[in-house]
């Protein structure tokens, strides 16, 4: 109402001077009563609102021109030249504005080095299945345990297979050598009665993973032969069997086996390793994969590399010799090593083939 009558004070004294001023209609017109009365308040959660993302660096150069013409549009107004974003009179994008999206890159950067150094993934101990087996003069539980690396997917997984004797074995050793380690480890009891039972066997499995899991943290049970060779060494026992009565199908896949369960325990350059190798190798080429059979041969001597001297050093090149040029490959480099064999006195000769060397290695 105090407009109208303004406006209507103005036009009569326009009047009165023989003046008009055509502007004045218009704004009547324009304004209505509560035109004056309107404060720009609303909406001001949603200017401050906002999600913050992770993209790529093309995504975000794109981000930042969107954001800018939104902000554009949204900000409170303000005096011509003193506008947030604007160097005389010119749009400044959100990358050249200090502290435009400096939230958003400092999250991004953090994100981007910390990838680089993540911590190792853990490893998982899961009762997958448990069987009972009856022979002749026993009845026993078996349980199947897979070998996960947390946040990795396996297409062939590392198996085992104990039973509660093995595990109490194991228990016994490694309460023999770590007194003090041991001492907050718990190990399910041996019961006399009712062990066959589904709730036991459910126990018992859930306590075995957390007894391998509480194992597998502590530093100096985890690198120990009884701890490794508790997972392995009866697969290696079995492959070698194997091998030496010619049933060279099955042999490798319980070389496979333990070449997975090693690889998962992280011992991928100890001698038990290279003689995986030399197993699959062996059997690969028995079975007339020779690809297959050289790739093993070349992992062994990349390992064997900075070794000046090892009973499987002249094995693996002779073999790896035959394999590439079987399969096509260069063999100069392993040529050349045996040659510095030959003159530094070896009698490559006398040397036993890869297979003699897996016959004869005693695993115990």
């Amino acid at each position: 109402m105090a407009a109208r009558i303004l406006h209507r004070l103005r036009h009569a004294l326009a009047g009165e001077a023989g003046r008009e001023e055509p502007a004045g209609g218009g704004e009547a017109e324009d304004c209505p009563e509560s035109s004056e009365l309107e404060d720009d308040t609303e909406g001001l959660s949603t200017r401050l609102s906002g999600t913050l993302s992770f993209t790529s660096h093309e995504d975000e150069e794109e981000e930042e021109e969107g954001d800018g013409a939104s902000e554009e549009l949204e900000e409170p107004p303000q005096a011509p030249g003193a506008a947030a974003g604007t160097e005389d009179g010119e749009w400044v994008s959100a990358a050249e504005r200090p502290g435009g999206s400096l939230l958003t890159r400092q999250l991004q950067e953090l994100w981007r080095r910390s990838r680089g150094s993540l911590a190792p993934q853990r490893l998982l101990f899961e009762v997958t299945s448990a069987s009972v087996v009856s022979e002749r003069s026993s009845k026993y539980v078996l349980y199947t345990i897979y070998l996960i690396r947390s946040g990795q997917f396996d297409k062939a997984p590392a198996t085992i297979a104990r039973r509660y004797s093995d595990f109490e074995q194991l228990n016994r050793r490694l309460r023999c050598r770590f007194s003090c380690d041991m001492a907050s480890v718990a190990f399910p009891r041996k019961r006399l009665r009712r062990n066959f039972t589904a709730e036991t066997i459910a126990k018992r499995s859930r306590a075995f993973e957390q007894f391998l899991s509480h194992l597998h943290s502590i530093d100096e049970i985890r690198r120990s032969p009884e701890f490794l060779e508790f997972f392995f060494l009866p697969d290696l026992q079995a492959a070698q069997r194997l091998t030496c009565t010619g049933m060279y199908r099955e042999a490798l896949a319980t070389w496979a086996n333990a070449y997975r369960l090693q690889d998962r325990l992280g011992v991928c350059s100890s001698g038990r390793f290279l003689l995986t190798l030399a197993g699959l190798a062996v059997c690969h080429q028995e079975l007339d994969q020779l690809s297959e059979a050289h790739g093993c041969c070349e992992q062994a001597l990349q390992l064997l590399e900075a070794q000046g001297s090892h009973p499987l050093l002249g094995p693996f090149l002779q073999a790896h010799v035959h394999l590439a040029w079987k399969v096509g490959k260069d063999k100069r480099r392993s040529e050349a090593r045996l040659q510095d064999l030959r003159e530094a006195g070896l009698p490559l000769q006398q040397q036993p083939s890869l297979k003699e060397c897996l016959i004869k290695e005693p695993l115990e």
